[in-house]
């Protein structure tokens, strides 16, 4: 539909520009380079990632649970103290999780199924004849050494290494919740490299328009808002088409090298859930950055300019980042709370909290408030865009011209 004045609508006009960005960038060569850019990035996330995962083999060791009468769990305790020195790391770490009394009953499968429990794997019976409960690679791991522990208390007596009973559970909840938690920081770490890398470009795209005075061509088409909203949704656009071409070539990679997915810990919603609610967060969590970075842009001229004004901003992007992560590991407290609302974190705090809980209504209810407070700012950034570009030198606004645009109506 025209407005009264015979130029489009804002919607309509928003649309012609989205149209015309879209297609000018996604067919433009520097488009191929932008997809090589997280080669580099993606090196680095490798590299970073085989360093963690010694540094987590290091200092989060799985826990053996002791559940046993107390002078048998005491006896346990002092003979890993009596071979620890010999075999160090090749023993597992003993917690008593609890001292029998006696005659009482100790069920180690349902402890193991609780969400209670902050052990992998639960050690019960007596040393004679010891029952280890647990992830089935994890109790076979652990037999030996349970059996070394077992014949060091009875090493006066003629008592040879007793023989370990194994009571495999499908999945203990401390590797359970350990696994989702990865996953979660995977995802939020993963949502926040894309959010930072694809959000600049409008400020790129906007600065190298006003320079060569392409924004005043447009703004004597079509409403300044229009131009706001039709460059911003038009990045989304060509965002997403990134996304896509990457996950595809990665789709490829891993199915040409052979990786299986039951090898990644599954998310409490399930993967596919869990992808469609990354795409949407993600796509909210571009709009309330890249309204912030438009506006940003509309006050600055040249590209020094653009970085000054922009780092403010990237760096309390940071900080939102580090404030999501943190609140991932306090699940239902107040931080965790604050982050969901706070605009900036609630994508961060909820694709987390996708992966750990799986409850959907509150994604519902963070969607509606997120989508909230995107209209808002961009409205909000939509007229800051429009005071500033149309502003043309110290007199103020400058005179609108009646210029017809191929594409923008007759």
């Amino acid at each position: 539909m025209r407005q009264g004045s015979g130029r489009l609508s804002v919607l309509a006009a928003a649309w012609v520009v989205a149209r015309r960005d879209f297609t000018a960038i996604l067919f433009s060569r520097s488009f191929f380079f932008f997809l090589l850019g997280p080669l580099f990035p993606a090196i680095i996330a490798v590299l970073a990632g085989s360093l963690g995962s010694r540094v987590d083999a290091s200092q989060e060791r799985p826990v053996l649970g002791v559940v046993m009468q107390a002078a048998d769990a005491a006896a346990l305790e002092r003979a890993r103290a009596q071979l620890a020195p010999a075999l160090g790391e090749d023993l597992p770490r003993l917690v008593v999780l609890r001292r029998l009394a006696p005659g009482e009953r100790y069920d180690a499968r349902q402890a193991l199924s609780s969400h209670k429990a902050s052990a992998a794997a639960i050690l019960t019976g007596t040393p004679a004849a010891p029952v280890l409960t647990g992830p089935e690679g994890l109790i076979q791991a652990w037999g030996g050494p349970v059996a070394m522990l077992s014949a060091q208390v009875h090493s006066g007596a003629a008592l040879s290494y007793p023989a370990v009973a194994l009571q495999p559970v499908v999945r203990s909840s401390a590797a359970e919740r350990k696994g989702r938690f990865a996953t979660a920081q995977g995802a939020q770490t993963l949502l926040f490299l894309l959010t930072m890398m694809l959000a600049g470009m409008v400020l790129s795209n906007l600065v190298e328009e006003k320079g060569n005075k392409i924004i005043e061509v447009l703004a004597a088409a079509v409403p300044m808002d229009a131009v706001f909203l039709g460059k911003l949704f038009a990045m989304l656009g060509v965002s997403l088409v990134g996304i896509a071409t990457w996950a595809a070539a990665g789709g490829l990679l891993w199915l040409g090298g052979g990786i299986s997915p039951e090898r990644l810990p599954d998310p409490a919603v399930g993967w596919p859930l869990l992808i469609g609610l990354g795409v949407i967060y993600f796509a909210m969590a571009y709009l309330l950055l890249g309204s912030v970075f438009l506006a940003i842009g509309s006050m600055a001229t040249t590209v020094r300019e653009v970085q000054t004004l922009s780092m403010p901003v990237t760096m309390a992007q940071l900080m939102v980042f580090f404030f999501a992560s943190f609140a991932m590991t306090q699940p239902g407290s107040a931080v965790e709370i604050a982050a969901v609302l706070v605009p900036f974190s609630s994508p961060f705090a909820m694709l987390a909290r996708a992966a750990r809980d799986p409850a959907l209504l509150p994604h519902i209810m963070a969607i509606g408030w997120q989508v909230l407070w995107v209209a808002l700012l961009v409205r909000g950034g939509a007229r800051l865009f429009r005071s500033r570009v149309m502003k043309s030198g110290p007199g103020g606004r400058a005179k609108p011209r009646r210029i017809r645009l191929r594409g923008f109506g007759r």
